[in-house]
């Protein structure tokens, strides 16, 4: 009879274990399969503590950067207190397995003097005992999991040893599988974002340059990877002026082409309203009113604005807090700044100031943005204003394509490798010859 008592004991023991381990593989088949980070934490602690029968378990991610552990997800007892606490290497129970990358098990916490008593004492939680093992991938620590109080008041044995090991091991592979998959779905929300941005952007930018009489004009947008907010526009406000716009929003990406399709549509609705009777000043402060009202404090823009009058070749300079445009007068070897107007457009309601400058013939002006002097090569210098002025004069006298394309080449050979980190838009105007009438002698 004793032996067959036996026999049949470990027949039932047997039972148990093959319970466990078909158990233990339908965890690691729901632990596997591919889920948001968040949801595969929450699945390895209710996993652990179906696994070995506890009321608590606990789960801390190591952030190699500061060199500790972080609870992320905490299952039974009172332990929500602890999710913002950092465990150092080598604090606790916790600290010691991670800093030995040792399992442990302690059937009385209390008599260990690796225990911190601290946690129980903030949460009001008694710990009896406890198993805990860390998550290693390719001999690099990825955080701990911990099982706290057999049910039942038992303890713990190395089978559940073995069968939380073997779970770690798995766990650490799915959170670092995790973690590539979320930076994955990052990268293609990123792709998707910037391809949306440079649509928005496109749009309103203008598909073909107007004709101006007796100027050449020449404007080019390269967009970042990571799309900024600059936009261009020429728009002929009717047979006599010319209205030459370059601005550069805050932000990037979506938000940013949005703060550019309002600022199209002022432009398009006003002079549609106002053509007839329009003041430079006048418009310059209703846009700058418009984008307080239509946005938050955080989106404004810099902008310049040039209206240019073909009959008597004038030209109202309005500068609102950007970069300052450049005036290359004909046979002079300096160049003027115009940097008159006022603040940021989308800040503070001020008034704005104009400048006058009569063009002539071989004049010429170039308007930016400031992706041109904070280009940076991979040493974190900067191109420069310095080393933009002396390129622009250097080769002032060029076709405004050619001078377009040298500056361009010149700002890729001084990146490098560097990735573009901003949009740069560039704009130039020369004054041309203005032909001469031709006199049909049969009418005279």
């Amino acid at each position: 009879m004793a032996a067959k008592s036996t026999v049949e004991l470990d027949k039932l023991e047997y039972l148990s274990l093959l319970n466990r381990i078909k158990f233990f593989q339908t965890i690691i088949h729901e632990i596997s399969a591919r889920k948001p980070l968040h949801e595969l934490l929450d699945q390895i602690i209710s996993s652990s503590k179906k696994l070995l029968d506890t009321e608590a378990a606990s789960l801390l991610l190591y952030d190699k950067n500061e060199s500790v552990l972080y609870f992320h997800t905490i299952s039974g007892g009172k332990g929500a207190s602890l999710k913002s606490k950092p465990l150092k290497l080598g604090e606790g129970i916790g600290g010691w397995v991670a800093m030995k990358k040792e399992s442990l098990i302690i059937n009385d916490c209390y008599s260990d003097l690796r225990f911190n008593k601290d946690f129980d004492t903030s949460t009001g939680f008694k710990t009896r005992n406890m198993i805990c093992v860390p998550m290693i991938n390719k001999h690099e620590l990825v955080g701990i999991i911990q099982a706290i109080n057999k049910k039942s008041g038992g303890k713990f044995n190395t089978e559940d040893l073995h069968l939380f090991e073997a779970l770690g091991a798995q766990c650490a592979v799915a959170i670092e599988n995790a973690r590539l998959n979320e930076i994955e779905i990052k990268a293609e929300q990123t792709k998707h974002e910037m391809e949306t941005a440079w649509k928005i952007q496109q749009r309103f930018l203008p598909e073909i340059l107007p004709t101006v009489k007796n100027v050449d004009i020449c404007i080019k947008l390269k967009p970042a990877r990571e799309i900024g907010g600059d936009y261009f526009n020429v728009i002929q406000i009717d047979n006599e002026t010319t209205l030459f716009f370059v601005a550069d929003v805050s932000g990037k990406s979506i938000p940013a082409a949005l703060i550019v399709s309002t600022l199209y549509s002022f432009l398009q609705f006003y002079f549609i309203v106002r053509k007839e009777n329009y003041n430079v000043i006048e418009f310059v402060q209703s846009f700058n009113r418009f984008l307080i009202s239509s946005t938050t404090s955080d989106k404004f823009a810099t902008a310049w604005f040039g209206f240019y009058s073909q009959s008597n070749k004038n030209l109202i300079s309005i500068n609102a807090g950007h970069n300052p445009t450049y005036l290359f007068k004909h046979g002079n070897s300096s160049f003027e700044k115009l940097s008159a107007g006022g603040l940021l457009l989308g800040s503070i309601d001020l008034p704005y100031s104009s400048e006058i400058i009569n063009l002539q013939t071989g004049d010429m002006i170039v308007f930016y943005t400031d992706g041109i002097p904070e280009a940076m090569n991979k040493n974190e210098e900067e191109f420069g204003e310095e080393r933009f002025e002396k390129l622009l004069s250097k080769n002032k006298n060029l076709d405004v394509s050619e001078l377009s394309k040298i500056v361009f080449d010149e700002i890729k050979v001084f990146r490098g490798d560097a990735e573009q980190s901003d949009d740069i838009t560039l704009g130039i105007l020369r004054i041309k010859q203005q032909p001469p009438e031709v006199v049909d002698f049969y009418r005279l």
